[in-house]
């Protein structure tokens, strides 16, 4: 299943400047390897070295935090869009 996934300003360096581009996968874990394949090196920027997402990375499908849903393993249905949102901190 074809998706969308919105790349970060700080990610785009491994999409060549590109904002949005298409991955492939029904589930989440599934987009993030077609987004490896695709652009090299991403998937480690978005995940640990356990495979879990990064702590400061928010990854939403749709409008819904898939923390809150079931992670990696959260639905990714033909045409729904993937965000990548780093987490912003300050004091």
């Amino acid at each position: 299943m074809s998706v969308s996934v919105r790349i970060p300003t700080i990610l785009r360096s491994y999409t060549d400047g590109a904002s949005e581009v298409s991955a492939e996968g029904g589930t989440l874990a599934e987009v993030l390897d077609s987004l490896d394949t695709s652009f090299p090196g991403i998937k480690g920027r978005i995940l640990d070295e356990q495979g879990a997402i990064r702590r400061f990375v928010n990854v939403y499908v749709g409008n819904d935090d898939v923390r809150f849903l079931e992670a990696l393993e959260t639905s990714t249905p033909e045409g729904a869009q993937v965000s990548v949102i780093p987490a912003v901190a300050g004091g």
